[in-house]
């Protein structure tokens, strides 16, 4: 019959006009007769399909009633066998004319892959072993207009999997795992942080200044102010301002936005978790990160001792630590402390045939970190934090006392990748506000707008402690802690380019 063909994703687009016009008939017939499926409102339930099987021996013989999707059919005449899903899982159902009724049987027989049943009946094995509901009673109680892909195949075309997230969640349960293990994860770092004395907390999501950092924000307009407004690129500044305002420690689980290009690892909008600190340094932060790490992958993942994409990723040792004029000098013998000029620093760089971006004004600082691109970060397989970065690229920064041309910064990296981005923070007025000009003067040089945040400078201005902040992207985590090799796996709705 053709309303039971089941399609792949790669089905002929008539094919599936005409199963979903069949279906459509099939609704129509049962909402003359009184029976609309969408006018169920509710089926009480009493297990899950995970706690029938996971309890099967206090419950065989009792009956128990679940809701899901029927996924299969296996039609023996007066008597079938379906798999109903729900959210935990899927189980056998053993359906016969002679428990349910005459009248149930046919119309039962009528619904389709894909319609979501209640299901009432006694739990039992068959004689193969396989645990299942016996049904005393089925119902209809959602019809499925579309049908689902074929069983075998699956949805496999990545891109349709990500525009379909639904359809990909319904016949890949990994999918599903991946995003249990995503909530998990959240929550473990919500727990290590609230555990720590931090504070969970709210910062606004639409700006009014386009601060001059790197990334490029999306615009919008506030219609009842008539003013442009931008949605935020960090959280950093306005967390740093309830550190002046007496919070000790603060953090966030912010939704960023940037008006940015898309890769394995990059999304115009994904989550990051800043949090400060007041009276500790970046050296704190890494003890801090690295603990936290190690706790969560340990009760998520049971070790911290994994695998990425084949390679062993060892979280439980000490993390590597090297600063990043060690670490350049390491992959590519080129001496930071040698340079005596930004000259010499650019024949350097051209020695060894690196492109320096900013050309005959770059600085030595501006050298040491393209070398570090260019030399270093491939290499970071294992964790490893690199420290001390040039004041050139680190605005938000405090210099090094015994070396300014320095700031006691740090990222650290993992299957070479940054990670994470943590500092002892600024809390200078006056450097901050001198920072802020240089960067707003180079970012209008590039012809890109940019402006100074006058309030956060009047915020510094009231005094702040001494700090160490740090804010790690949440989606990069996730990607490690499930062996996702691209960030729209651990995504529920990606960013996607709307189809034609």
């Amino acid at each position: 019959m053709a309303e039971d063909i089941v399609m792949t994703n790669e089905a002929p687009e008539e094919d599936v006009f005409e199963v979903k016009r069949i279906r459509i008939e099939k609704l129509r017939e049962l909402q003359a007769s009184g029976n609309n499926p969408y006018d169920v409102v509710k089926y009480d339930r009493n297990c899950e399909t995970a706690s029938v099987r996971e309890n099967f021996d206090t419950l065989e013989n009792t009956v128990v009633r679940i809701a899901g999707r029927m996924m299969s059919r296996r039609d023996m005449g007066k008597a079938n066998f379906i798999d109903v899903m729900d959210g935990s899982g899927r189980i056998q159902v053993y359906v016969r004319i002679n428990d349910v009724g005459e009248d149930v049987f046919n119309a039962y027989k009528k619904w389709d892959i894909g319609d979501f049943v209640g299901v009432e009946g006694l739990v039992f094995r068959t004689r193969r072993g396989e645990i299942s509901i016996h049904a005393h009673k089925i119902e209809l109680l959602s019809k499925s207009l579309l049908p689902l892909p074929e069983k075998y195949h699956g949805l496999v075309d990545k891109e349709l999997r990500y525009r379909q997230r639904y359809v990909d969640l319904i016949m890949n349960p990994e999918v599903k795992d991946t995003f249990y293990k995503r909530s998990k994860i959240l929550s473990e770092v919500r727990n290590y942080l609230n555990g720590r004395g931090y504070l969970e907390v709210d910062t606004p999501v639409l700006h009014t200044v386009e601060i001059g950092a790197a990334a490029r924000p999306f615009r919008t307009h506030h219609n009842a102010l008539d003013i442009d407004m931008f949605l935020r690129i960090e959280t950093e500044l306005y967390l740093k301002r309830l550190i002046v305002g007496g919070f000790d420690k603060v953090y966030e689980v912010g939704r960023i936005f940037r008006n940015e290009g898309m890769d394995a690892t990059h999304n115009p909008e994904f989550t990051t978790i800043e949090m400060y600190e007041a009276y500790t340094d970046y050296k704190g932060m890494m003890d801090l990160i690295e603990d936290m790490y190690r706790t969560v992958a340990t009760n998520v993942c049971g070790s911290a001792k994994l695998t990425y994409q084949g390679v062993e990723i060892d979280m439980e040792s000490p993390w590597a630590r090297m600063s990043m004029v060690e670490a350049v000098k390491k992959y590519s013998g080129a001496d930071y402390y040698e340079w005596e000029s930004d000259e010499q620093a650019r024949a350097v760089a051209k020695a060894l045939h690196v492109e320096v971006e900013e050309g005959e004004s770059a600085t030595k600082g501006h050298v040491l970190i393209a070398l570090f691109d260019a030399f270093v970060e491939d290499k970071l397989v294992q964790p490893t934090f690199i420290y001390d970065y040039p004041v050139e690229n680190s605005p938000l920064a405090k210099r090094k006392a015994n070396e300014p041309q320095f700031t006691e910064r740090f990222e650290y990296f993992i299957t070479c990748h940054e990670m994470g981005n943590a500092f002892s923070e600024l809390n200078d007025p006056i450097d901050q506000r001198r920072r802020f000009e240089a960067q707003v003067a180079s970012r209008r040089a590039q012809g890109v707008n940019a402006e100074v945040d006058d309030d956060f400078i009047n915020a510094l201005e009231y005094g702040m402690p001494p700090t160490g902040g740090l804010g790690f992207g949440l989606d990069r985590l996730v990607m490690l802690l499930t062996d996702s090799a691209s960030i729209r796996d651990v995504l529920l709705f990606p960013t996607m380019k709307p189809l034609k």
